[in-house]
């Protein structure tokens, strides 16, 4: 993976929202984290919101910023892990259109060199819904960390080599748009 000096930075418009029962923005270390993360890289913050650990809390928002043309991408963090108030996986995941699985895969890789084993008790998922990128990341700063730095903050640049997220989102909705084939079945 490489950066390509000769392609202009293309600036974002990123949501975040941190799934809590306990947190509020003032307290809010892992949005926080990711806020400013995603700002200093040069992407914009769209929104920030924390919200409790609820299937149908957690879906308005995420479909509100799903239909939301001045958002390009969610940050979800909290609430992917095991206990009975974890809920994101099933609040978003039916929303996706695409899953992501690598993403998962990469997190977790990038988590095992840091924690071990520690890193199945984490549920992080990300997918595509209308368009708009969405990654579920755990609710610790440093799985945030770690996620934006290994994996988001690179693949959210649009001068990445040899593959990134940008340079696909014009393409993200084509099968919205293109007229189905002739002859084609359902």
């Amino acid at each position: 993976m490489s950066i390509d000096e000769t392609k202009q930075f293309v600036p974002l418009n990123i949501a975040v929202l941190t799934i809590s029962d306990t947190r509020s923005l003032a307290d809010d270390k892992s949005g926080a984290t990711l806020a400013d993360r995603l700002t200093a890289a040069g992407h914009r913050l769209a929104a920030r919101e924390v919200i409790v650990d609820d299937v149908d809390a957690i879906r308005v928002i995420i479909k509100r910023w799903i239909a939301d043309p001045g958002v390009d991408a969610i940050i979800t963090t909290g609430g992917t892990g095991f206990t009975g108030r974890d809920v994101t996986p099933e609040a978003v995941e039916p929303l996706f259109e695409k899953r992501m699985d690598g993403f998962s895969i990469a997190f977790h890789m990038l988590s095992h060199a840091k924690i071990g084993t520690s890193t199945v008790q984490s549920r992080a998922t990300a997918g595509v819904a209308g368009a708009t990128f969405i990654f579920c990341l755990p609710g610790s700063p440093g799985a945030c960390r770690d996620a934006w730095d290994g994996i988001l903050a690179p693949q959210l640049d649009y001068r990445t080599r040899p593959c990134n997220f940008v340079e696909i989102m014009p393409r993200l909705d084509e099968h919205l748009r293109r007229p189905k084939a002739q002859g084609a079945s359902a």
